[in-house]
This record gives C-alpha cells, structure tokens and sequence, in this order.
C-alpha cells in the first residue's frame, strides 16, 4: 500500500490529469458563447470540487475530533485544511483569469467570489490559529471550533449563484453541455482528486507524526503509572 500511494498514486494522478486536460484542450468543442477560453474550465471546476471536498473532510475531522478526542482526527483536520486551502486558492486564481475575458475583469464582488474569498480567509485563520497556540489540547478543540463556524459557508459558497443574482453561470450538469465537454471534465475531475489524495497522505502523515513527537512522555516520567498510559494511549490512538 505505501509502495502504491509512493509510486502508484503519482502515477495514476499524471495520467488522468495529463489525458483530461489534452481531451479539454484537443479534443473538446470550444463553448458556443465564450469560445477557446472556457477550455481553462477543465482546471479550474476539478481545483474548485477538491477544494470543497477537503474543507468538507476538514468539517467532518473537526466534528469527531469534539466528539472522540483523537490526534489522528486533528492531524486529518489539519491536512485537509492546508490542502483545501491550496486548491480553492488556485482554484480563484484560474477562475480570475477566466474571469478576465470572459467578464472584462479579473475579480468582482459578485456572490461566489465574496463568499469564496471569505472562505479562503476564514480557513487561513483556521491554520494561523494552530501556529499559535503551543499546547496541543487547546490547539485542537479550539481549531475544531473554528472549523465547524468556517464549514458553515460551504453551502453558501455552492448555492450562492442560485440564491442571488450573480455573473458567475449557475451549476453545470451532463444535460446541460455538450457530451465531448463532459469526459475531459470527468477525467480531470477524477485526475484532481487522485492529485487531492496523494497530497492529503503525505500531509497527514507529517501532522501525525508531528503530533505525537509534540505530545510523546518525557522518559523522565513515571511511564508505568496506569492513569498516564491511559491517558496519554486514548489520543494516539
């Protein structure tokens, strides 16, 4: 299994990326309306998907850290907050530059955009909030705490642009675009969160031995003592 997630992932994640984006880019019709530049959409919707995805994941560790107080949760809180945070990142960044032509500028405060841009602040203070705070109990309810607030406009982020009058194009189905758009969207989709994986493994792998080096029993402690081991066992477990 590591050998595969080393090796076999990586792999995996350049070919589907590679042959999503060469159909979007070669093989695909461009958009009737907005023409080649809605190619860049084979990037920027997968980037936008992960992004939610792993802010999703990120509610969800939050949620059982609170419930059942373990450092393997908060190290997956973590991963997935840095992750989610580099792909909605990106993701804005692609969708500015096809903003550019596409609307006459590369940001406007339209609904998605706002509620987005709030997002991305909100999780970097999420992440902010974990450099500061030096005792790793506190550091976790509290960064838990803030995740399930932040969480809260995820939907917001999704429904914003059937909720309110917006530039940004209402969501997008199957039936709604033309069949040779669908495939490159599926394979770089599927590509983006082959990509979503392999960097959540490695980032949550280093959080978790973070944590427990962070958290190990000083050998100068009475490490037989029943109370300790108990205590100090529940979490890394």
């Amino acid at each position: 299994m590591n050998k595969f997630v080393k090796f076999g992932l990586p792999a995996v994640t350049l070919a589907l990326l590679g042959a999503g984006w060469w159909l979007g880019l070669a093989w695909a019709p461009p958009d009737r309306e907005m023409g080649e530049v809605q190619r860049i959409m084979y990037v920027h919707v997968p980037l936008q998907w992960m992004a939610m995805m792993a802010m999703f994941i990120n509610f969800v560790a939050a949620v059982t850290y609170l419930l059942r107080q373990s450092w393997k949760t908060d190290a997956m809180a973590e991963a997935s907050a840095e992750v989610g945070l580099l792909f909605g990142t990106l993701g804005m960044i692609t969708g500015s530059i096809w903003g550019r032509p596409t609307w006459g500028v590369y940001w406007s405060w339209d609904p998605r955009l706002t509620s987005e841009a709030i997002l991305l602040v909100s999780y970097t203070g999420y992440l902010v909030l974990r450099r500061f705070v030096e005792d790793p109990e506190k550091r976790a309810v509290w960064s838990a705490v803030v995740a399930i607030i932040g969480a809260i406009n995820l939907p917001i982020v999704w429904f914003s642009v059937r909720w309110w009058r917006s530039l940004h194009q209402v969501q997008s189905s199957p039936k709604t675009v033309d069949p040779q758009m669908v495939l490159p969207l599926r394979v770089s989709a599927f590509g983006m969160l082959a990509l979503l994986i392999v960097f959540m493994v490695h980032r949550y792998r280093t959080a978790l031995a973070e944590r427990k080096a962070e958290v190990a029993l000083p050998e100068a402690l009475p490490t037989d003592d029943p109370a300790l081991r108990a205590s100090h066992s529940s979490k890394v477990a």
